[in-house]
């Protein structure tokens, strides 16, 4: 983990120790809300330490309040603008009041930060943006995306990687080129059908790296295999088979679908054309279906559009339990 000296001061100008900045900037970046033992298990203090002195300093001077929730027990949530002013991440809405669940999701998700500190973190939407457009030349219409409607201009503003999963660049095998890891957090939910939905909105971005690791966060191991399942059909075997058969099958399906054809259409193939809606939502896409319909171009033509995604590529899936 890679954090700016002039950052680290500037909390510490704030009052804090090295060891407390340190802590407070991995809190601001990554979580907005953190456990006692945390800070114990971040930084090897005492429980005297941390409830005689952090403590203190940090309500004393507003930066944090402290609220019980239920299933969770006593949380600190750092919610100083000024704090996350100094260290330029005033944008983050971590300042601002979550539910539980997302209180949940933060805090396993600081654990994980804090058990593998040795990785390059990409923390911000700017870090994010720079690494994928600058460094790999990835367009930004494959980065996972969302609109929110603006309050003084009539244009929606699109928002990148707005989930904030940890998403680092893995030398931990000595390798000179980092593996490119993204994840998904599991607070506890009944299902991996948001894990569904995660990874369909970050397709486009897995079609467009050569190769990749993607690692399944969660405090239990109970869903561990069926996310292994989920990623498999979800990813895996997609990005290895031939993308252009599978835009071709999309094209099929969807167009039997616009011409109201639906007694033709099978539930596994009508719940397949579901989520390849989610997958090919592109541009790019739109208009080739458009000149497909049209007949101007054939399967040889999207073969030349969408060559084949599996040649030479390295697709990794790991599971990571959080153990608190």
């Amino acid at each position: 983990m890679k954090i700016a000296d002039e950052q680290i001061a500037a909390i510490q100008a704030l009052g804090y120790t090295p060891d407390e900045a340190r802590f407070l900037y991995v809190v601001a970046s990554h979580s907005g809300y953190f456990l006692p033992r945390q800070f114990i298990a971040f930084s090897g203090a005492s429980r005297g330490k941390w409830s005689h002195v952090l403590a203190e300093k940090i309500e004393k001077r507003g930066h944090a309040t402290w609220r019980e929730y239920p299933g969770i027990g006593g949380v600190y949530q750092l919610f100083s603008k000024r704090l996350y002013r100094v260290i330029d991440r005033e944008n983050l809405r971590n300042c601002r009041p979550h539910s539980t669940e997302f209180i949940r999701t933060r805090l396993l998700l600081l654990d994980f930060v804090i058990a593998n500190q040795a990785h390059e973190y990409l923390e911000t939407e700017h870090d994010k943006l720079r690494f994928f457009c600058d460094e790999l030349s990835i367009p930004k219409n494959a980065l996972p995306a969302k609109a929110y409607e603006g309050a003084s201009t009539p244009e929606p503003t699109l928002r990148y990687f707005v989930d904030k999963f940890p998403l680092f660049l893995d030398s931990s095998d000595g390798s000179s080129s980092p593996v490119v890891t993204m994840s998904y957090v599991d607070a506890g939910q009944a299902r991996v059908t948001g894990f569904a939905n995660h990874l369909n909105a970050y397709v486009p971005l897995f079609r467009s790296l050569g190769s990749f690791r993607f690692v399944y966060i969660a405090g239990s191991s109970i869903h561990f295999i069926p996310a292994e399942k989920c990623f498999s059909s979800l990813v895996s075997a997609a990005l290895r088979a031939s993308l252009s058969r599978e835009v071709l099958r999309y094209f099929r399906l969807r167009s039997a679908w616009d011409r109201k054809e639906y007694g033709t259409l099978s539930a596994d193939e009508l719940e397949w054309l579901d989520q390849a809606s989610q997958l090919y939502s592109g541009a790019q896409t739109e208009s080739l279906y458009v000149a497909w319909q049209a007949g101007e171009i054939r399967e040889r033509d999207l073969q030349k559009e969408f060559p084949d995604a599996g040649t030479g590529r390295r697709i990794e899936f790991r599971t990571y339990l959080v153990r608190a």
